[in-house]
């Protein structure tokens, strides 16, 4: 079969996952982290990609991307997969696919639910139990807006500029926010093509011709 066709926004944001194959675990070390942030530093310049949250887990890796008409993210991410991909074959022998399929995508209405998206993926960790609060662990962008803690990876989610236009009141804000897990699951974020609200979806829908939830395998029900 044909691969389906990936919608790309043309001034919108964009949540990508990528997994190891077989659920593997993809970083082994802090180390192994620290060099995939390096290539999402590096490759995210040339290519015009702005990330706005991330979150590398030990088997898969979230980021949430902000694409202009210029931005160039198929390139983006192979490019920066490919590498770690080279890295993690020579660093540990390894041999077959390290990464399972393409990176998934959903797109993101630009108003509060790119804020929640950004939570769901920063608590990622606590949900795992790997530890007891977003800010202890390093290898995600929540410091970067809770702390204010410098990271040239990211570039600040424009959603929070609604709130006010401090730094201080904003990091408040978001500290306060990201306290309420459970308002995105597990399910929206890898079943659906688009989170937003009803209007953001029904308006994607209608531009990109596809309905949002997959339709389930087999004959309908009668």
């Amino acid at each position: 079969m044909p691969r389906k066709k990936r919608l790309i926004p043309i001034d919108g944001a964009l949540h990508l996952m990528c997994r190891g194959n077989n659920k593997q675990n993809l970083f082994f070390t802090d180390v192994d982290k620290e060099y995939y942030r390096s290539l999402l530093r590096k490759h995210k310049y040339e290519n015009k990609i702005l990330i706005n949250h991330y979150c590398l887990m030990n088997n898969h890796v979230h980021l949430i991307v902000w694409l202009k008409a210029h931005s160039r993210l198929s390139r983006f991410m192979k490019q920066v997969n490919l590498s770690y991909f080279k890295f993690y074959n020579k660093k540990y022998g390894y041999c077959g696919h390290l990464w399972q399929d393409r990176f998934k995508s959903n797109i993101i209405d630009s108003d509060i639910y790119l804020l929640h998206c950004g939570k769901y993926i920063e608590l990622n960790p606590v949900r795992a139990r790997l530890v007891n609060s977003p800010g202890e662990y390093e290898f995600s962008s929540y410091n970067f807006y809770a702390k204010t803690r410098c990271d040239d990876i990211v570039t600040l989610n424009p959603a929070l500029f609604e709130f006010s236009v401090s730094e201080e009141i904003r990091r408040k804000y978001y500290i306060e926010f990201t306290v309420d897990y459970d308002s995105i699951n597990r399910k929206n974020l890898n079943s659906l093509t688009f989170i937003g609200s009803k209007e953001f979806i029904e308006s994607k829908e209608k531009t990109f011709g596809v309905m949002n939830a997959p339709r389930r395998r087999g004959r309908p029900k009668k």
